[in-house]
């Protein structure tokens, strides 16, 4: 589940306020409110350093010092920033191991950019820095251990596929490329020139079948949330109808370039709000 993005295609947005992250998380009660916008903040924080544009060693000890204070938490003895952190840990059973993953994955774009990975460091990619926060979000939301689990498997990787294909291009402008090598090739694009290949004609064909597997995370996902009282599942149910509808929304677009832009109108956000929200 990820939470919403920036220019990279790990999931988190540049204001909680302005995302579909913060509407779909501001319906919880207060306790589990409060530990989801510490997941935010957390993930947010490590995303910046993998973003930054510091030197890589830098952002590597940077990244190293959070895992030791994650570490310092589940040993009782939290740094400062991680202090209020201590009663949702307890009070929903947050992993220790899902935290670290969430730093691991964004680690992946700091030795060197990330450009057309397989298909199987994607899928760890996106396990890390989507299924794991999905993990951690499940656990809040109180879904049962092993619904929680699918949950967080098939929506994080759905909405993480839709952010790199949704943000493609922006990608390609710090020099990264989260499209897989296998659909590159088969598509009989060689280069992984981030910069080469947004505008290889043949691109709109590496892009179906992330769209297909996408759809395919959806509805597993869908059928999940639909076998859980809706009132457990209705934070993840807004954030896959909006993340749906987004990549609808690409599709209708289209991948061939020019590429506008695509972004879920205010009244679509809203109508998602209403159907979903209330009980």
């Amino acid at each position: 589940m990820t939470l919403e993005t920036t220019a990279t295609s790990a999931s988190y947005g540049t204001s909680a306020s302005g995302s579909s992250f913060y509407a779909a998380m501001r319906i919880l009660p207060h306790e589990q409110r409060e530990a989801m916008f510490q997941i935010y903040s957390f993930c947010r924080q490590v995303d910046d350093i993998a973003d930054s544009d510091g030197p890589r060693e830098a952002r590597l000890a940077a990244l190293q010092q959070w895992r030791d204070d994650i570490d310092a938490l589940y040993q009782g003895q939290p740094p400062a920033r991680l202090r209020d952190y201590v009663a949702s840990v307890r009070r929903f059973g947050l992993r220790r191991e899902d935290f670290l993953a969430i730093v691991d994955g964004m680690e992946m774009d700091v030795p060197q950019d990330i450009r057309a990975p397989d298909l199987a460091t994607l899928d760890l990619y996106c396990d890390r820095v989507a299924s794991a926060v999905g993990r951690l979000s499940v656990r809040v939301f109180g879904l049962a251990e092993a619904d929680g689990i699918q949950l967080a498997h098939h929506l994080g990787r759905a909405l993480q596929l839709t952010n790199i294909l949704r943000d493609i291009d922006e990608d390609a402008g710090i020099g990264r490329l989260y499209l897989p090598l296998e659909g590159l090739l088969h598509a009989g694009i060689t280069s992984t020139d981030p910069a080469r290949v947004i505008v290889d004609p043949a691109l709109p064909k590496v892009c179906v079948p992330l769209v297909a597997r996408a759809r395919m995370h959806f509805e597993k996902a869908d059928e999940i949330m639909r076998s859980n009282p809706r009132r457990v599942v209705r934070a993840p149910r807004i954030m896959s109808k909006y993340y749906r509808a987004i990549l609808e929304l690409l599709v209708a677009r289209g991948f061939a370039v020019p590429r506008a832009p695509v972004r879920l109108n205010k009244m679509a956000r809203i109508m998602i709000l209403l159907r979903y929200a209330f009980i």
